[in-house]
């Protein structure tokens, strides 16, 4: 179950070193958790979760194994995207594949690297990308309507229901508001969904300072956390210099280095956790002592359909889930402990999967 969360941002922002931070902490991983492929533009990383750690200590397992969001690396964008400036339409193309937007934006002042627009104006550049994307959903709405007029006219239900969703998009894009603002129904998500609107995906803003700020962040990254809050997304605070450092660092040496910069973790793993939030993706844990596991299925996911992230097999054939809740499972030290307390639960087709359960799968094969 891949999740992508697509990096974009005008050129000479700091989105390439951020990139291959990343890369550079997902090769690290390799060497300790399997599965971490690594392409030219794809970093897969795993997602920071001490409380993978501990129920790994409690049960004794020989391996832990994370789980993981998957980041890609989109080519500079710049103003004109939208009309194939700058092989605008391969980028775009690119962004409509993800499941999410890291926005990187320049937060820093540096007279040794250029800003593409003369100067740094961190709102601006927001709404050159956002312009870009709205003027090419724009262009694709308006060309797909027409068809679908005519098969509405012609008494398809569903052709009716996809246009009004669009028309209600035309108008906000019209306006100069991304698709992403609508009040979309929950019957009606799915079929939005499949519009493949790039300015509908969830942003995330990594606001990359100056390495002084790297802790608090600056005027700058304030404008963008302001702008954030006001669209319901969400935004980070990050050095991408000092992440670049850090990520070829030795683990051992890594933790020295934070304390210097006065860091009490890298700002990926903020970025990483962040991306996995504005996904509404949460995580449940299958702990034994062969392996300690995460697995990441969306917010609202019932008990068979998690199973079948383990293999379809179990979702097929699901019985029950053997439930206990991460707390529970510490402090009860283990599975008999809160067997014996009672405190292991058998739950059904119907239990909605909550973030850090501890699951054990009962299935007919």
């Amino acid at each position: 179950m891949g999740f992508k969360c697509g990096i974009v941002g005008l050129p000479n922002v700091g989105k390439s070193t951020l990139f291959n931070a990343l890369t550079q902490t997902a090769a690290a991983q390799a060497a300790n958790y399997p599965f971490c492929t690594i392409e030219p533009n794809v970093g897969e990383v795993a997602v920071p979760d001490p409380r993978l750690d501990a129920l790994a200590a409690i049960a004794g397992s020989k391996q832990i194994i994370p789980t993981r969001l998957t980041f890609v690396d989109i080519a500079g964008l710049v103003r004109g995207a939208s009309k194939g400036e700058g092989l605008g339409n391969q980028f775009l193309a690119n962004i409509r594949e993800c499941d999410a937007i890291a926005h990187v934006v320049r937060c820093f002042e540096d007279g040794d690297v250029t800003h593409v627009e003369g100067g740094v104006d961190p709102i601006r550049d927001i709404e050159t990308i956002d312009t870009e994307l709205m003027l090419a959903d724009l262009e694709s709405l308006e060309k797909r309507v027409v068809a679908l007029e005519k098969k509405a006219k012609g008494g398809d239900k569903e052709a009716k229901e996809t246009l009004d969703i669009m028309n209600r998009c035309l108008v906000l894009l019209r306006e100069g508001k991304p698709a992403r603002s609508l009040n979309v129904k929950a019957e009606e998500r799915t079929l939005f969904n499949t519009l493949g609107l790039l300015s509908s995906k969830p942003v995330l803003y990594v606001c990359n300072v100056e390495e002084a700020a790297a802790q608090r962040g600056n005027a700058n990254s304030e404008l963008v956390a302001k702008r954030a809050a006001e669209e319901k997304a969400v935004s980070v605070v990050v050095s991408a210099k000092i992440e670049s450092e850090i990520a070829v660092l030795p683990a051992e040496e890594q933790k020295d280095y934070l304390e210097a910069v006065d860091l009490e973790e890298p700002g990926l793993n903020r970025v990483i956790r962040a991306g996995y939030d504005l996904l509404h993706l949460i995580t449940y844990f299958t702990v034994g002592p062969k392996e300690a596991r995460a697995w990441t299925i969306e917010n609202g996911t019932r008990a068979p359909q998690a199973a079948g992230v383990i293999h379809t097999d179990f979702e097929k054939g699901f019985i029950r889930a053997e439930t206990i809740a991460y707390a529970d499972y510490v402090a009860l030290k283990g599975e008999a402990g809160a067997r014996d307390a009672g405190r292991l639960r058998l739950e059904g087709k119907e239990y909605l999967v909550a973030d850090g359960d501890v699951m054990h799968f009962r299935f007919n094969n």
